[in-house]
């Protein structure tokens, strides 16, 4: 870490999971902040501004761990940056209704560096299950200045930087000279369970052990939750009905967004044409620039934004529910049967994203065989760029398309099926890897389930709005923009009489067609490689005699249009079981080469479900031939 002028303090913000640090992290910096890789590591990091008192703060956020005994990439990121990375303060954040587990972090960090502050966050949680923490008590036990905060209003936050003021200045580190300087595990969670009844009040059963207010009665409402949400019985149900209710709440919310800007966007395409006309643009120039990048453009944010600008707050809600650990709870028998981790629901969870997050959020995997067979199957996720397609062909081909709630409650429904086929991929495919190419064993691992908290909806929104969906956005709007230029290209120069684009479908469109599919959209699939947001521009574009995406009025139209080059319901549902299964995107293949460190695994997650694909496409066109239903 470099600091941009002397005057700057660097603040590092240490924890165990699930105490709120990101929260205490995000309060004080706000958008003022970054995120990348420490330097030899997969491991990410965030960065953060604060001011205060008219002197900037850089809080950096460091991995969550439960000890810094450097048996991971995250506890030796954390050591090495609080003894050598030049913080100024060290702030340890700690779970207050659940005070012992952390101290023992905060007993490691007091051994390695003097200016450390703790800061017991969740009080209001904590006063909820009728625990209180005298942190006057703690602060003389522990001999280091302690905070007690409720983060996610902000209470305490500014008299926490206070607190760090004083120990930057030299003012406000040790407290005492008798400071505990543990050296083995033992003394530590001894002094963790001394120092914790000392200072835990509001314990019914255990004397200040740190699983304090197993009485109150929001502690208990916790533990019916658990009860059925984590069930054999009803645990999985109940998740696959909160998957399909995520899903009904999107297509009904996002079919009127998409339709409005459809008609906008394509409307500002005829105005920002006529400009064009009126500055004498030569045409082929006004068509290359409307009719294909502008147009494509227009399509990939029509129907990716009003999804994404709903799914992204939906998921992000479960999040800060604290419910998706109960998914990886729910999942983990599974993945162990499948010689896989568990954590691997967790980063199935990110792909839903994008593919490319849940790739990087296989770094939580500590195993490497594990973590590899997670990057490797986590393309069976449907990402966000492919939900557009499927619900377009679901909606044209299986369902009415007047858009009343039986119609998108039965989109969601087949939707969710596709999910649940992916899923079913993931557990087969994870074993038929452990059994040949990433031979092994299931590694066992600590899950901690938090506690059940109310969402923040206002900040849920907006930090998904502005960390997921605009990013994913952004990253799809990159594409489209030269995508566009190229597509429209390949559909209008021709040899002969026949288009570059129909030269090269025709040609593929034998071997195509074994698999349901045809030449065009296979080539789709091909062309769709940097984003699978284009993927459907380009099976318009080839279909259009014109060259280029018309407006289209409504799915009807679309339907026609499909129907009218050959489309039956076989190549609707080969075309979406193709399009669950294929190869990754190009930012889902550049970052598995970056967490990887080469191509040799990026082949191997680009055929994997690839073959996958063809092989079930194959199995069910041969099916349907031999039925005789075609």
């Amino acid at each position: 870490m470099i600091k941009l002028n002397d005057s700057e303090r660097i603040i590092a913000l240490a924890g165990n999971p699930n105490v709120g640090k990101s929260t205490v992290f995000n309060y004080l910096t706000g958008m003022k902040q970054h995120t990348g890789n420490w330097a030899g590591k997969t491991v990410v990091n965030a960065r953060g501004r604060y001011c205060f008192n008219n002197r900037d703060y850089i809080l950096v956020d460091l991995p969550g761990t439960y000890s810094i005994t450097a048996h991971s990439a995250e506890e030796e990121v954390a050591r090495d940056f609080i003894l050598n990375g030049g913080a100024d303060a060290t702030i340890v954040v700690c779970d207050a209704t659940c005070l012992e587990r952390n101290l023992n972090l905060v007993m490691q960090i007091m051994e390695i560096t003097p200016n450390a502050i703790v800061c017991a966050n969740l009080l209001d949680e904590a006063e909820k299950k009728s625990i209180t923490i005298d942190i006057q008590a703690l602060e003389k036990e522990l001999g280091i200045p302690v905070v007690g905060t409720s983060a996610r209003s902000g209470k305490g936050l500014t008299e926490l930087m206070k607190r760090v003021e004083e120990v930057c200045a030299g003012t406000g580190a040790r407290l005492t000279e008798t400071a505990p300087l543990l050296n083995t595990s033992e003394i530590r969670w001894k002094n963790a369970e001394r120092i914790a009844s000392k200072v835990c009040i509001g314990c019914k059963t255990c004397s200040g052990c740190g699983k304090c207010g197993t009485s109150s009665v929001l502690n208990k409402r916790d533990r019916k939750l658990d009860k059925i949400l984590t069930s054999r019985l009803t645990g999985i149900p109940i998740m696959l009905a909160l998957l399909c209710i995520v899903f009904w709440i999107t297509v009904t919310g996002a079919q009127y967004p998409s339709d409005l800007l459809f008609k906008v966007l394509f409307w500002v395409g005829d105005r920002l044409a006529a400009l064009l006309h009126w500055f004498n643009v030569p045409e082929w120039f006004n068509e290359l620039i409307i009719m294909g990048v502008y147009r494509v453009l227009a399509w990939v944010v029509a129907v990716m934004l009003p999804p994404m600008a709903i799914f992204f707050p939906l998921f992000t809600l479960l999040e800060d529910f604290g419910y998706l650990p109960r998914v990886a709870f729910n999942l983990d028998h599974h993945f162990k049967k499948a010689k896989a981790c568990g954590k691997q629901a967790l980063t199935m969870c990110m792909g839903f994203g994008c593919n490319a997050a849940g790739v990087t959020g296989c770094r939580i995997i500590d195993s490497p065989r594990e973590r590899l067979i997670a990057i490797i199957t986590n393309n069976f996720v449907i990402c966000n760029g492919r939900f557009p397609t499927l619900i377009a062909i679901i909606s044209m081909f299986f369902v009415g398309m007047a858009g009343g709630v039986f119609d998108t409650l039965l989109s969601a429904l087949i939707l969710t099926g596709v999910i649940i086929l992916g899923v079913i991929l993931t557990f087969l495919i994870s074993r038929l890897l452990s059994e040949t190419i990433l031979k092994g064993e299931p590694s066992s691992f600590t899950l901690e389930l938090p506690p059940y908290r109310t969402p923040q909806i206002g900040r849920v929104i907006v930090r998904s709005v502005f960390d997921r969906t605009l990013f994913v956005l952004g990253r799809a709007v990159a594409v489209a923009v030269p995508a566009g230029l190229v597509i429209w290209l390949l559909a209008n120069i021709k040899a002969g009489d026949i288009s570059l684009l129909n030269h090269c479908s025709s040609f593929i469109d034998p071997f195509a067609r074994i698999f349901g599919l045809d030449g065009v959209i296979l080539l789709a699939f091909i062309l769709g490689f940097p984003a699978n947001e284009i993927v459907f521009p380009i099976i318009i574009m080839s279909y259009m005699s014109a060259g280029s995406i018309l407006e289209i009025e409504s799915l009807t139209e679309l339907r026609a249009l499909l129907t009218n080059n050959g489309w039956t319901w076989v190549t609707a549902v080969s075309t979406m079981m193709f399009c669950l299964c294929h190869w990754p995107c190009s930012t889902a293949c550049l970052t598995i080469k970056k967490e990887t460190g080469g191509v040799k695994w990026v082949g191997v997650s680009m055929l994997v479900p690839t073959v996958t694909g063809l092989i079930i496409c194959f199995i069910f066109t041969t099916a349907v031939r031999l039925s005789g239903l075609i």
